[in-house]
């Protein structure tokens, strides 16, 4: 690339991954830069221009054996990735380059990792449910077609099977296609999710694409960016469904927290960023549905201190349509997928968008379990027999639809020996009015859990 390339300048300051180059002639913001380090090319990214004749910039490699005096390269271009179908089932870096041992992808034709938003008048507005097979989320919880929907939830309570399983539904009910932006992954999580989607079987119809915990900064901040510049493609070239994973946005707003620091910039509320609200909306607007296709987003998001106030969760959450809480609570209790009934919801949540029996259906369960739920510390006090008849009713149902909502996954099955199932969201309508009439009242507990429908229990 540097060779062919024209020289601009120099090297005059090197602090961390920051670079300060002389520049002959001021290359624009945004402006990819490469210097040669012991033959390896080290790629810079243009963030302010100093003065007339300097840039400062990030580096996008680490910067070990850089020094002053070392010529500058403009690539003539923004950081762009080569785009080919043939990027499905790989695992790339923020370059395009290939991180899992196999050859690159073909150079024929490459993307701009900042594509501009399309425009208004190309795209399309929310078309509906989006089903997942999954009987919690489809009911309570619905992904909206070409929406957003925030993912939360601590280690250990099973975010990234609900991620496998949720690629799985993409590619075996709508026969779509997966990316997934790992930004600040452990290299041990990446290579986990990678070769759990070998073994259930759907990475020929995902892509990966990871800047991990000890990349740069920039890296960090960027990866997401590559990441959707694929889904765009994808989206507009094979017309399809288009699922786009992000885990952490949250490792991307303290990403570009980081690099506001070292830019000199005065930061703003509780040491975020000035430009935080600017930063998350050019990355969330770009994830739009067009006459081509659909990309509908599942973003995992950590919440710092359990603050939903935080500046970051508050800008992050004014952009997603759906939320979908993961409970330790839940886990504990053996209640797989961990989902928080009463903490997750959707904005979309009302008669006009669902119709009024999925509206109806949803609200009697979320009621009964809220109650159930109120009820709780009277039963383990005094014991269930101290409530009325129609407490007692409302509870023993709750019980069963806890349960019932309850479902084992492909993305688990060889570690559980159970087969994973998928449930078409009107079966799942049945089944909850089912049990809101009372037609399952005399079914067994254990009956209902883990299971699909409840055609045959006993």
């Amino acid at each position: 690339m540097a060779s062919e390339a024209a020289s601009i300048g120099s090297i005059v300051e090197v602090h961390g991954p920051v670079v300060v180059v002389a520049c002959d002639a001021l290359p624009p913001l945004r402006r990819a830069l490469t210097a040669t380090v012991e033959g390896d090319t080290c790629v810079f990214e243009v963030h302010q221009h100093l003065d007339e004749t300097h840039v400062r910039a990030i580096a996008l490699h680490r910067t070990s054996g850089l020094r002053r005096g070392m010529p500058v390269f403009d690539t003539g271009a923004p950081l762009h990735v080569p785009v080919s179908p043939a990027c499905l089932g790989r695992l790339v870096n923020i370059f395009g380059e290939p991180l899992d041992g196999k050859d690159a992808l073909p150079a024929g034709e490459f993307r701009n990792v900042h594509g501009t938003p399309v425009a208004l008048s190309d795209t399309v507005g929310l078309t509906g449910i989006l089903e997942t097979g999954i009987k919690v989320i489809d009911l309570l919880c619905p992904f909206v077609r070409g929406g957003k929907t925030g993912l939360f939830g601590g280690a250990g309570v099973g975010k990234t099977v609900l991620v496998m399983e949720f690629m799985h539904a993409v590619v075996a009910l709508h026969k779509g296609v997966s990316v997934f932006a790992g930004v600040g992954e452990r290299i041990r999580e990446g290579h986990e999710l990678w070769h759990d989607l070998q073994a259930a079987g759907v990475m020929d119809k995902a892509l990966l694409v990871f800047g991990e915990m000890d990349e740069s900064p920039g890296v960090r901040f960027r990866v997401g960016m590559t990441a959707l510049s694929y889904a765009e493609y994808l989206r507009d070239t094979l017309h399809s469904e288009v699922l786009f994973l992000m885990d952490n946005v949250f490792r991307f707003v303290q990403a570009g927290s980081e690099i506001s620091s070292l830019l000199g910039r005065m930061p703003a509320t509780v040491g975020y960023q000035p430009t935080l609200g600017t930063e998350v909306a050019e990355m969330e607007e770009r994830i739009t549905s067009t006459r081509a296709g659909a990309v509908t987003s599942v973003q995992a998001v950590y919440v710092p201190a359990d603050d939903m106030t935080d500046p970051a969760v508050t800008a992050i959450f004014s952009h997603l349509d759906t939320t979908v809480t993961l409970s330790r609570g839940q886990a504990a209790k053996g209640f797989y997928p961990a989902v928080d009934p009463l903490r997750s919801g959707s904005k979309l949540m009302d008669r006009h968008f669902l119709g009024d029996r999925h509206y109806d259906i949803a609200e009697g369960v979320r009621e009964h379990l809220a109650r159930y739920h109120e009820l709780e510390d009277i039963i383990t006090m005094l014991g269930v027999e101290e409530l009325s008849q129609a407490d007692r009713r409302t509870v023993m149902r709750a019980r069963k639809l806890q349960r019932y909502l309850t479902q084992p996954f492909y993305s688990t099955a060889q570690h559980t020996g159970m087969e994973g199932v998928t449930v078409p969201l009107s079966r799942t309508l049945s089944d909850c009015d089912d049990f809101l009439t009372g037609k399952h009242d005399d079914t067994e507990e254990s009956a209902c859990y883990m299971r699909g429908t409840m055609e045959g229990a006993a």
